[in-house]
């Protein structure tokens, strides 16, 4: 019930027929950089991730008793990263 490999060249070349080779190279050209531009911004996810861990790793800055006296309506918390 699958397709032979006769069946899949008649596809092709009626997919070119309609399309035509230079509308399918352009096509071709496009999927092509939107697959490149996925991989780019999943590699700078995974960088601003590692970062943000190492920042998580690093010790915390101390506050002064300047900023405190300053911010005495405010908490100083620490935020966990998952």
């Amino acid at each position: 019930m699958g397709l032979s490999t006769t069946h899949l060249i008649i596809f092709l070349v009626i997919i070119v027929l309609i399309f035509g080779t230079k509308k399918l190279k352009n096509i071709g050209s496009d999927l092509g950089g939107a697959v490149k531009g996925f991989k780019d911004g999943m590699k700078d996810s995974d960088k601003v991730a590692a970062d943000a861990a190492a920042a998580a790793a690093a010790p915390s800055a101390q506050v002064t008793t300047e900023k405190r006296a300053a911010d005495a309506q405010t908490v100083d918390v620490e935020a966990k990263v998952k």
